[in-house]
């Protein structure tokens, strides 16, 4: 593989740090070849730091998202790592499929870990979501009178939980609602790989079982969670991007709800294609380890901020992640506009509407920040970064102190 893809062998010597958390420039990951490596992150999480081995990889995350490293890498022993570059991973997957199917797989497992680690820690949730869990997506959205995604939900219910305790309550609120519901088109054929889905309609449900994974070519698609009957906002989707795949690597219940958020066209893709897809899309399938990289990277930063004991800061270093996330340049006197508003930026860092309504008018004393078109408008992008830092500091500080 090494003589093939022309990677470069290099040495470290014991207790040497090779990668280090927060470092920019991150250009090329490692595969172990000997000697041992041990990874640790600012962000403490049960079963996340530890010793790495021949044929184990660390530094992918960062070097395929194109962000900071996300965790510092020292060599226990003497080491012998293969270094592959950014540029390298689609040569990569053609002549070794077997190391992208690793790496995507033991992505995708770990995102799962992380996310769930995050809902403990911001949403007070630890059960993971099973088929039951359509009952409540369909009730919170038929009492909202989104009725084409209660009506999705209910019927999925029902399909996957025959004998659930909601089955009769289920159908009867079904039929109640079908007037009001457009069109529904609830399942597709299993050979319609290109599909069309109009604004506000469900693509599949929180709790569903799954078996595709889609790339959205046109629209975009709201991802959301249901906790405490509230609907917590993960992202929006925009062209080119690829959701739906964890329970595809993983075949476990979907994670999380995904909505049209305006009209869109995806593509969907089955177990059978994805296989043939590693060995004749190799751009494919680098764009989903990228994707994958990307999300890992982003919940290891809202772990982070979840760790920030003082509710103003973690709302400054909120925005901070999402000025990060979308490469935004922090240039001194630049203005930003975020494509979400104060409501959802409670959502993001999990605090109810009591507490995030006092923090929320705090933060809005801030001169370079208010709300434009409903959407938090700033100034300039520096004080954000100001801010965050500040917050970090002082918590770094009160930290030490109680250690002493």
């Amino acid at each position: 593989m090494a003589d093939q893809l022309q990677l470069a062998f290099v040495n470290f010597k014991k207790d040497t740090y090779i990668i280090i958390e927060g470092k920019q420039n991150a250009d090329r990951f490692f595969i172990i070849k000997e000697g041992r490596i041990r990874i640790t992150k600012e962000a403490k999480i049960v079963e996340e730091d530890g010793d790495l081995g021949p044929g184990d990889f660390f530094g992918v995350v960062s070097t395929m998202s194109s962000h900071n490293h996300i965790e510092t890498a020292q060599a226990v022993t003497d080491v012998t790592l293969i270094s592959i570059q950014r540029d390298q991973y689609g040569q990569l997957i053609q002549n070794n499929s077997a190391v992208a199917v690793k790496i995507i797989t033991q992505f995708s497992k770990h995102l799962r870990f992380l996310d769930a680690t995050l809902s403990r820690l911001t949403l007070k949730r630890t059960v993971e979501a099973d088929s039951s869990h359509l009952y409540e997506v369909a009730e919170y959205y038929a009492k909202q009178s989104q009725f084409n995604l209660a009506y999705f939900a209910y019927q999925k219910y029902i399909k996957h939980c025959p004998r659930g305790p909601e089955i009769n309550q289920a159908r009867m609120r079904m039929m109640k609602i079908a007037p009001y519901v457009k069109s529904p088109k609830l399942d597709f054929e299993p050979d319609e790989f290109n599909r069309a889905y109009p604004k506000d309609s469900m693509l599949f449900a929180e709790g569903e079982p799954g078996d595709e994974l889609y790339i959205l070519h046109r629209g975009s698609v709201k991802i959301s969670k249901i906790v405490d009957n509230n609907e917590v906002l993960l992202g929006i989707l925009k062209n080119g991007d690829i959701f739906g795949e964890m329970a595809l690597l993983e075949s476990k219940p979907r994670t999380a709800s995904a909505v049209a958020h305006e009209d869109c066209m995806v593509l969907a893709v089955n177990r059978a294609n994805f296989s043939k897809m590693i060995e004749t899309q190799p751009q494919i399938i680098a764009r989903l380890t990228t994707i994958l990289a990307e999300r890992i990277w982003f919940a290891y930063k809202q772990l982070s901020n979840a760790c920030l004991t003082d509710p103003l800061g973690r709302m400054f270093d909120n925005l901070l992640i999402q000025l990060e996330r979308d490469r935004i340049p922090l240039n001194a006197g630049m203005t930003h506009i975020f494509d979400f508003g104060l409501k959802e930026l409670v959502s993001m860092v999990g605090l109810g509407l009591p507490e995030g309504g006092t923090v929320l008018k705090e933060m809005l004393k801030n001169r370079n920040l208010r709300l434009l078109n409903e959407k938090i408008y700033v100034t300039d992008v520096m004080e954000i970064v100001r801010q965050s830092q500040y917050y970090r500091k002082m918590q770094s500080r009160s930290q030490n102190l109680g250690h002493k």
